[in-house]
């Protein structure tokens, strides 16, 4: 039976604290209202601020989730039943009639995959039974002789001795014996006591009484002597025959070259394999230990993942795959962005400064008690986004909220959030690309597909003199995602205040916004928050208002 998949509860790529703490606290809100399956996860790294609210409350941060893509394991079945390489082709095949499947994985000690037998390659083995081949060169074991014929050793050597000779039935005249079987042959017969007797002078290795013959006692102390196996059987001759060529190791006829899946390959890419082989069943492997099955004529659509989005609502600023993700519930406090859904969904949009204020909120709405490390999270997001209530995003509702949260969490609203703003406000050992790519969204402006970055810190000179290595990197941004400008703020916590870096173009949309740009920066004083200051002025730009 497997396993419920999760209900994933991710912000956007490059998270925030906000993004971060609010994917955790409405994914344990969700567990506490029935969605068991509900799971935090995280589109991007954790950065500085968001760490020290973690470590400050105790709390992990989310799963990372590179992409929602369907993968092997969403497709794969259970592995019903598996044989060893020494089972037999009649245990191999009833197994398939028990359990009504038409392939059997071969495995060895630890579920490492060998092999696959299907019943076309059984059906191959019947055909070629007709033509009596020699069975040494099967590798048969007498204990799978024994096996096969539902057999009772009446005396001699040892079962775990392979067969090394013909087999051969002693049905016709004594001549026929005596003309054909060979030392070391095994010889199937009825009561016919003279060719047994001339069986073991010429030395056979076997005997099989067939139809519930006895042999003599006098015959069965020489073969014991001789070191002659005897084995008896209620079948006839003609059954212990097909029953004996049954006894075949499963490792004589299975495929070895197969197309085998890592259980965390694309679900696309398997498809075009797929269309390039003619197998029906493909294992899934992990570390070559054997994890499940795809069988071509039952391979259907994966479920998609159901994915709650938090603190965005954009495509663009979405977890990679997306488009392939059924999107079941959104909570923000951002504009709308465009995205598109199968069904009606569960919405909350708010106009307040934090996603986690509106979670917050809905944990007072549902009477659902707040724990302790969940109110701090919840908490740290709003002095975030508001950053310490300086944001013109902020409202009395996310002041209110913060304050109720702060004493669930048991700190000092202002003390606590001071030290969490001081956390992430310089930029350490962050390189380049990484302070470029902080906090980074996407939006679509008119014509013009933009990025805005934005790192807020206590002294903006440490970033501000590695102005050129960042515009260098915005452009290089640019060039590879597409974007026709790259805007980053640098913000200045302290002065309340954003140094705006652009880099592409038409920096004109820039200009019209908000003033002239010189050597591809402006200095705004007052603005801190990009979705209320930056954002709007930018679209009314590019779209000629």
């Amino acid at each position: 039976m497997k396993m419920q998949k999760p209900v994933y509860v991710i912000g956007h790529r490059n998270p925030d604290t906000d993004s971060i703490c609010s994917a955790l606290a409405y994914a344990h809100l969700k567990r506490e209202t029935g969605e068991a399956s509900a799971l935090a996860a995280r589109a991007g790294q954790v950065n500085a601020e968001t760490q020290f609210a973690l470590d400050s409350f105790g709390m992990e941060a989310p799963v990372f989730l590179s992409d929602v893509y369907p993968r092997i394991k969403d497709v794969m079945e259970d592995i019903i039943v598996t044989a060893s390489e020494d089972a037999t082709i009649r245990e191999v095949g009833m197994l398939m009639h028990e359990y009504k499947v038409r392939s059997i994985p071969v495995v060895a000690e630890g579920n490492q995959l060998k092999g696959i037998v299907t019943v076309i390659d059984l059906a191959r083995r019947y055909f070629d039974e007709i033509q009596l081949e020699n069975l040494a060169d099967s590798g048969i074991t007498f204990q799978a002789v024994k096996k096969s014929i539902d057999g009772t050793v009446l005396c001699g050597g040892d079962l775990d001795r392979k067969l090394c000779g013909r087999v051969f039935v002693a049905a016709g005249e004594l001549a026929f014996v005596r003309e054909t079987v060979q030392e070391h042959s095994v010889v199937l017969v009825g009561g016919r006591y003279t060719e047994i007797e001339e069986c073991l002078v010429k030395g056979v290795d076997a005997i099989i009484l067939t139809c519930g013959a006895q042999m003599p006692a006098e015959l069965l102390k020489r073969a014991e002597e001789k070191g002659v196996l005897v084995i008896a059987t209620e079948h006839n001759t003609l059954r212990s025959v097909r029953l004996l060529y049954q006894a075949v190791p499963v490792s004589s006829i299975m495929q070895t070259k197969l197309t085998t899946f890592e259980k965390d390959e694309l679900v696309s890419e398997m498809q075009e394999v797929i269309k390039e082989t003619n197998f029906n069943h493909y294992p899934v492997v992990e570390d070559g230990k054997l994890v499940g099955i795809i069988r071509r004529d039952n391979l259907v659509v994966p479920e998609k993942e159901k994915i709650i989005l938090v603190d965005h609502n954009e495509k663009g600023q979405a977890v990679e795959g997306i488009a392939t993700a059924k999107v079941i519930e959104m909570i923000d406090h951002h504009r709308l962005g465009g995205m598109e859904t199968s069904d009606p969904i569960f919405i909350r949009h708010e106009p307040v400064g934090c996603t986690c204020t509106i979670v917050a909120n809905l944990y007072w709405q549902y009477g659902v008690e707040i724990p302790q490390n969940i109110a701090g999270l919840l908490l740290s997001a709003i002095l975030s986004d508001t950053v310490l209530f300086k944001s013109p995003t902020c409202t009395p509702k996310d002041k209110e909220t913060a304050e109720k949260l702060a004493q669930i969490a048991g700190v000092d609203l202002y003390e606590y959030g001071m030290n969490m703003l001081k956390a992430g406000s310089g930029i350490g050992d962050m390189t380049v690309p990484q302070i470029v790519a902080n906090d980074m969204k996407e939006f679509k402006m008119g014509d013009y597909l933009v990025a805005v970055s934005q790192l807020s810190v206590m002294d903006t000179k440490e970033v501000l003199d590695l102005k050129a290595d960042l515009l260098a990197q915005m452009a290089a941004v640019n060039e590879a995602k597409g974007y026709n400008m790259y805007l980053m703020m640098v913000t200045d916590i302290l002065e309340e205040g954003t140094f705006l870096l652009v880099a592409g173009g038409p920096q004109a949309v820039v200009e019209k916004a908000f003033d002239k740009l010189e050597d591809n920066m402006i200095y705004l004083p007052g603005v801190m928050s990009r979705k209320k200051q930056i954002i709007p002025p930018m679209v009314n730009a590019a779209q000629g208002n």
